[in-house]
């Protein structure tokens, strides 16, 4: 036994030195010397499909996790295809038996993985809860608890890089700790529809059904991807109502509501309202401020004045994702020169970042996020309907282009199915009128205005 482990810590030493050179190739030598050439070997698993890399200082194992993770998989799967996982940690962290001179500690039994593995960061203690996110939050951890379900399917709706996926996995992660021989299957719809078209080819598809279908819980993350797929829609549809018969749990997340989901059948849509529909929202001020706080709680070596943290939270504001970015952006930017970071450090190292963000608030975002508010489709924008549950949104998405961007009136106008600069004019002083004399509506508009403008 003794000689076979040891043979396995040779070949991922053999392969680490092979993954470091196709790193160096790939990222080029810049990167490598400055991000990837630090890390060291700390060990692997064969049979978990594990190795395991550390890293002098937690904010570079942080960096590396979060910028170089798939590149890290692909390497390793090249070299070796029975390693699955790549973890990153802090030298401080490190376990000191490294690959195999003592044998481990038997580990508890763990259900097998399957789909997509869980990313280890994003568990509920890691979300950081705010008004924007709130009901999505609390949605998830009632699913993730296990208990009896007043909903099912959960349906999580939102922008790019504003915490769905890492509700999903936090919903895996605290599901398979409170059952932990559950079959937990994770993956984004663009995977599901790639293995189930590949099952077809290899006429499998019994085997693929089988696995997915018995699922004690099943997650499908950007499921707008199946849009127009026939096939993969049909296959999608039966095992919704296969799970959801059997009672088992199902989560769905799309970057927009399902009534405005374009290119998804009526049935797959009319199956998701039925369950519990919670939308992700951007993070306001006060969100993004707590976000910063708390990643820097994991990094308590970083030195960073609240001054610092609040122009941040103020200037960064299209998603969790960028902010996240800016902020590791400015560590490393301040451990690379050696200077102490402030305000004026910050501006340097985000100018570019800083000015992208002050791009105007287009059109199709504001007829977007109108959209989402109102729960009515996009293309009714452009259309000829006239009932009050559609006008009124398309006014005062008029209005806010009127408000919010350089656009003229004709423009406006052409983007809103051809309209005349009359009926904008129009929309904009119904709007007007209606702000001073329904608080509902000014309300609304308040509200939409905050959210566009970040």
């Amino acid at each position: 036994m003794e000689d076979t482990r040891l043979e396995s810590a040779g070949l991922i030493e053999q392969a680490w030195e092979a993954v470091r050179q196709s790193l160096r190739v790939s990222c080029g030598q810049r990167t490598f010397d400055g991000w990837l050439k630090p890390l060291v070997l700390a060990g692997g698993d064969f049979d978990s499909g594990e190795v395991r890399l550390s890293a002098p200082s937690a904010f570079l194992a942080n960096w590396v996790q979060t910028h170089f993770a798939d590149q890290l998989t692909h390497a390793w799967r090249a070299a070796l295809p029975s390693i699955m996982r790549v973890a990153v940690e802090s030298a401080n962290e490190a376990a000191r038996p490294t690959l195999a001179v003592e044998a481990p500690a038997p580990e508890p039994a763990r259900p097998e993985v399957h789909g997509t593995a869980l990313e280890a960061r994003y568990t509920f203690d890691a979300f950081v809860v705010g008004k924007a996110n709130e009901l999505a939050y609390n949605a998830a951890k009632t699913l993730a608890e296990g208990g009896q379900l007043a909903f099912n399917p959960l349906f999580l709706h939102g922008g790019v890089g504003l915490g769905k996926t890492h509700l999903m996995h936090a919903i895996g992660h605290e599901y398979r700790a409170r059952q932990p021989q559950a079959k937990v299957i994770y993956m984004s719809a663009e995977k599901f529809m790639y293995e189930f078209v590949a099952a077809m080819r290899a006429k499998d598809t019994h085997s693929f059904k089988a696995r997915l279908r018995t699922a004690d819980l099943l997650m499908i993350d950007d499921v707008q991807f199946i849009a127009g797929k026939e096939s993969t829609q049909e296959e999608f549809f039966h095992t919704m109502n296969e799970l959801i018969s059997a009672g088992r749990r199902l989560v769905i997340s799309a970057d927009r509501s399902p009534q405005n989901l374009e290119g998804i059948e009526n049935r797959i849509l009319s199956r998701l309202s039925w369950g519990l529909v919670a939308d992700v929202n951007s993070a306001d001020f006060e969100l993004r401020y707590n976000i910063i706080l708390k990643k820097l709680e994991g990094l308590p070596s970083a030195n960073v004045p609240n001054e610092v943290v609040m122009f941040l939270a103020k200037r960064i504001s299209a998603s969790i994702r960028e902010l996240e970015g800016a902020l590791h952006r400015v560590l490393a930017f301040a451990t690379l020169s050696n200077r102490a970071i402030d305000l004026e450090f910050t501006q340097e190292a985000l100018a570019d970042q800083l000015r992208a963000s002050q791009r105007r608030v287009t059109i199709d975002e504001i007829q977007r996020r109108v959209c989402e508010h109102f729960r009515i489709r996009q293309s009714e924008m452009g259309s000829a309907r006239r009932a009050r549950d559609v006008a009124r949104p398309r006014q005062i998405a008029m209005y806010l282009a009127k408000q919010l961007t350089q656009r003229s009136l004709p423009e406006i106008g052409r983007r809103f199915g051809g309209r005349d600069h009359t009926t904008v004019i129009h929309a904009v002083r119904k709007i007007e009128e209606l702000r001073a004399a329904d608080a509902e509506i000014d309300a609304d508009v308040r509200l939409l205005m905050r959210q566009l403008e970040g």
